[in-house]
């Protein structure tokens, strides 16, 4: 039974994930599994080599078809937890923008007996300008619908309760960094630089991102619905005070010709729409709470796992 296991997605980028597997070896050594998830590349297909060659042993894991980068890793997760429960389990990234020189970090703030989840938490980030702005203003949208913080991508360290707990919960196949949020698992950050890809281009455009972050608050959908009830709650009572407001000048004589259908017109507009919205909103709360969310069985969407033997040492 492997100690650390390192569970990585791969999309058509067969070399870079051979690469990561060389520079895990150099960090870690020996003593690691690799469990790559090749989430249905066609084109440029990652091979059992490519973990052996790195004097690595481990499990490929191919995928009937893309399912995207989240649920590939959920599936390794589900594999890991199902497969190897006792295991030490890190989620990463395999383009090389998670360094494995920094897993050591990861584990030893781990080690500590009141930690399930360690996160990394980006200290030195290489993006674009532009999208560091788009990325604040993230944070500000999730902030401000979910009430919650989220300074993390999938860059972790699991504990074995860490990884079980989460590899349990449906909400991991729609976003695991508001998953980790939301298991109540005990989370530390560490704070680690976020490196450069090895080669080619990210596969994330623009509306892939924008998907993603509309996911992360997918997670928290109940408390979301909740906070825009409340908020189209308090513009309706803002609405029909304004209204008797409006009604009071009419009657005493204050209101200008024409005015007086002007604003109340208005106002009842506004008190209609947000009403509307706010059952809306209650009746959507209601179907969230009562819902049964459902555990996807992550062995229907695998089309076959490759076991690795380590090679002798190279």
């Amino acid at each position: 039974m492997p100690s650390i296991v390192i569970i990585t997605p791969v999309f058509e980028d067969a070399d870079v994930a051979a690469r990561l597997c060389r520079d895990i070896r150099q960090v870690l050594g020996r003593d690691v599994t690799i469990v790559a998830v090749d989430d249905g590349s066609v084109k440029n297909v990652i091979e059992p080599s490519a973990i052996a060659q790195a004097g690595l042993g481990g499990v490929l894991i191919r995928l009937r078809r893309n399912v995207g980068h989240q649920r590939a890793i959920a599936v390794g997760l589900s594999y890991v937890a199902s497969n190897l429960p006792t295991a030490t389990a890190v989620v990463m990234d395999s383009d090389g923008e998670d360094i494995p020189a920094s897993i050591p970090m990861l584990l030893e703030t781990l080690a500590g007996s009141d930690v399930d989840v360690v996160v990394a938490q980006r200290q030195q980030r290489t993006e674009s300008f532009l999208f560091r702005v788009f990325y604040e203003i993230y944070r500000f949208v999730f902030l401000l619908l979910s009430g919650r913080q989220i300074r993390f991508g999938n860059f972790m360290a699991l504990a074995p309760t860490g990884l079980k707990r989460l590899a349990a919960m449906p909400e991991v196949w729609t976003h695991v960094a508001s998953s980790v949020l939301l298991s109540r698992l005990r989370i530390t950050f560490r704070r680690i630089d976020r490196g450069t890809r090895y080669a080619g281009q990210s596969k994330m455009n623009f509306s892939a991102l924008v998907l993603h972050g509309v996911r992360a608050l997918m997670v928290f959908a109940e408390d979301v619905l909740v906070r825009v009830c409340i908020v189209c709650a308090a513009i309706a009572a803002t609405s029909l005070m304004l209204i008797a407001a409006t009604i009071i000048l009419k009657a005493i004589g204050f209101a200008t010709p024409g005015w007086f259908s002007v604003a109340l017109g208005i106002l009842l507009l506004v008190l209609l729409q947000t009403g509307a919205l706010t059952l809306m909103s209650l009746m959507l709360s209601g179907v969230v709470r009562s819902g049964i969310p459902t555990q996807l069985d992550y062995r229907l969407l695998i089309d076959e796992v490759i076991v690795v033997d380590r090679q002798a040492d190279v």
